[in-house]
């Protein structure tokens, strides 16, 4: 094992009283290294920041989505209304009901969501599952293309043959792990600089299905996460950006002009996410940039710690 390196501090009134351990990699606008942390190039899953990727091989296959629903097949959606009603979209495309969904029953992962659907009375369900956007494009693929669609799961299956040709294209490295994601589907591994290289691919794109997935997940980012997630906010301050955040603290980010972000933090701890993403972005300089709202940004990474009810302390990045 690599030996852990620090990357953030946990600060509460003003003592140091724990660390989050993990790695991160940005690249330069010609795709080589700019700077790393910690190990990036041991293979690691990614999690949900697969999404793009897994979004883009099924439009080589056939799927026919753009704009706020091809943003939702990318997602990990905060489970709000306008999320539910635009996987029923996706899937009456193609005939298709909730029904079809293989995304285990949840509750949706927005707090605020959830509250609103147990006080309406609504159970855990595949479509509040925060996957079933993807699910529901991976059912539509299979239609199309006249593929089985209750084994779509399957590893062997050509829809997940097809994403995995296309994971290892854009990553530019053999798929050396393949694991069950928590939705079920196949979950495959890649290092940091390889999922940094895939999002460099997609934000660069001029034309064809990387582009589409690209502008997606740029024009409405509130369906690739939620109107109250910090990933939504930062794409919106950031013009041109594409980004993706995953279970295990996985997080990646493209810039229109070819530089990219990727991170995992060694306990997977979703609350240092956003404070190390927006850190690295800072000392990649993009903070500096025109049309880039940098107090939105530093705002993205910013956790504070309670106590009594009061702020007390913080997470501090620690590179």
């Amino acid at each position: 094992m690599p030996v852990p390196v620090v990357v953030a501090e946990i600060v509460r009134s003003g003592f140091v009283e724990g660390r989050h351990y993990g790695s991160l990699v940005a690249l330069e606008a010609d795709g080589s290294v700019a700077w790393s942390v910690g190990d990036v190039t041991s293979a690691m899953f990614p999690r949900s920041c697969n999404k793009p990727v897994q979004a883009l091989a099924m439009l080589r296959a056939g799927l026919d989505l753009d704009g706020e629903l091809l943003a939702l097949a990318c997602a990990s959606h905060s489970g709000e209304d306008f999320h539910l009603d635009g996987v029923r979209r996706i899937l009456a495309g193609a005939g298709l009901d909730e029904s079809a969904l293989q995304t285990p029953p949840d509750y949706p992962l927005d707090d605020a969501a959830r509250e609103e659907h147990v006080r309406a009375g609504r159970e855990r369900s595949p479509i509040a599952m925060n996957c079933s956007g993807k699910h529901a494009a991976m059912l539509v693929t299979c239609v199309v293309n006249g593929w089985d669609t209750a084994t779509y799961r399957d590893p062997g299956h050509p829809l997940q043959v097809a994403i995995a040709q296309t994971f290892a294209e854009l990553t530019g490295e053999p798929v050396e792990a393949i694991a069950v994601d928590g939705c079920g589907a196949p979950l495959l591994s890649t290092t940091l600089v390889g999922l940094a290289r895939a999002f460099r691919t997609l934000s660069v794109a001029e034309s064809g299905p990387e582009k589409r997935v690209a502008d997606a997940i740029r024009t409405a980012p509130e369906y690739t996460s939620g109107t109250r997630r910090d990933e939504a906010a930062l794409l919106r301050a950031v013009p041109g950006a594409i980004g993706k955040a995953g279970a295990e603290s996985c997080y990646a980010v493209g810039l229109p002009d070819g530089r990219a972000v990727a991170l995992k933090t060694d306990d997977g701890a979703a609350r240092v996410r956003p404070v190390l993403m927006a850190a690295a972005l800072e000392r990649l300089g993009l903070l500096d940039h025109q049309g880039v709202d940098a107090d939105a940004v530093r705002r993205t990474g910013v956790v504070e710690l309670l106590g009594g009810g009061v702020p007390v302390g913080l997470l501090r990045a620690a590179f």
